[in-house]
């Protein structure tokens, strides 16, 4: 028998990431932590280094979209200016725009922040706090989330998006925003819902994440550009187990050496 009923549904709308007055990227995306979401994209796709180079932001909404129009310190801008493109894409894509094929093989990270030695039970807490923590996943299950967990404190941040590079660039510019600069993902757990695409990994090397954990599975490209970034990929994560793909010399596991 049928009923009438209701449902919390995700919005998403396009938003434009505008750097002293020029579009370099129009994304489809939650209106939400949009300060975080036009400085953590700024700082992963590689247009700012730190968040205070973004001087002034404002956020304009109009009938079409929303506009996140930011204005860089002098020297910024003019690299910006040098090397301007604009891209788009549907739910983002990190790679989409870049200039040429060899532009991939270019070093991107920072130094990474060590968490020390991690258990499995750490990584089934990390990937248990993300899944509690999604107010809007759990409303919609229409979104993504990306976290940073670290064993002392849990879960530090969350941010939600409909796409899963948008839900990172948020919580790039939370995590920025509210913490040190230059070395701004402080030693912990980087927890993603999604698959591990190579772009992922790309922020995630830019933030200097050194544990990256994910629900679900990695592409080849984003296992090799892991171990080439020194980064610890775990994916496919569920209460029963979980995979490492690249450096499980971070991790207790049974039968290893502390």
């Amino acid at each position: 028998m049928a009923e009438a009923g209701a449902r919390t549904v995700a919005e998403e709308t396009p938003v434009a990431i505008v750097h002293d007055g020029s579009t370099y990227a129009v994304m489809m995306a939650t209106p939400a932590d949009l300060e975080d979401f036009a400085v953590g994209f700024s700082l992963t796709e590689g247009v700012i280094e730190r968040p205070d180079e973004v001087t002034g932001l404002e956020i304009v909404a109009g009938a079409l979209g929303i506009e996140l129009r930011m204005w860089l310190a002098p020297e910024r801008g003019r690299q910006l200016s040098a090397r301007r493109r604009t891209m788009a894409g549907p739910t983002g894509c990190g790679l989409c725009g870049i200039e040429s094929l060899e532009a991939l093989q270019r070093p991107r990270r920072r130094p990474l922040a060590e968490p020390g030695p991690l258990t499995p039970d750490d990584i089934r807490a990390a990937m248990a706090a993300i899944d509690e923590g999604q107010a809007l996943g759990h409303e919609t299950r229409a979104v993504h989330a990306a976290g940073f967990w670290r064993p002392v404190e849990g879960l530090i941040a969350l941010r939600e998006d409909v796409g899963r590079h948008n839900a990172l660039d948020k919580l790039a510019g939370a995590m920025a925003r509210g913490g040190p600069t230059p070395a701004w993902a402080p030693a912990g757990v980087l927890v993603l819902t999604s698959r591990v695409s190579v772009e992922l990994v790309e922020k995630a090397a830019v933030m200097g994440a050194a544990v990256i954990a994910a629900v679900s599975a990695p592409t080849a490209l984003a296992i090799r550009t892991a171990q080439a970034n020194e980064i610890t990929l775990i994916a496919v994560a569920r209460p029963d187990g979980f995979e490492v793909f690249t450096r499980p010399d971070r991790l207790l596991l049974p039968g290893s050496q502390a």
